[in-house]
């Protein structure tokens, strides 16, 4: 069996202590985005475990659509990374 070797590092460890690895991220084929898929997918952006431009080929995303993500991550936790959300956090920009 043939594993294929993935560029960068194979586990990080996160700002929380705990490890994340390249099989906690998404499945690349991932079309139905809730909030702690999109959690994951920052966590391994900021802890280096993949790259921005890595991550937004492998989901299909683009740059704009991975730093709202990021934004929302950042400014108001992973609650605001749901669809609903998102849409009331950039009406209200609470």
């Amino acid at each position: 069996m043939y594993l294929k070797r993935e560029t960068g590092p194979r586990m990080v460890t996160l700002s929380d202590g705990t490890s994340m690895s390249r099989s906690d991220l998404p499945d690349v084929q991932t079309r139905r985005w809730v909030a702690s898929r999109k959690a994951r997918v920052v966590k391994g952006v900021e802890a280096g475990l993949i790259s921005e431009k890595e991550a937004c080929k492998m989901y299909d995303l683009s740059s704009e659509e991975l730093s709202s993500w990021r934004s929302a991550l950042t400014d108001h936790g992973s609650k605001a990374l749901r669809a609903t959300a998102i849409q009331n956090y950039r009406q209200n920009g609470n």
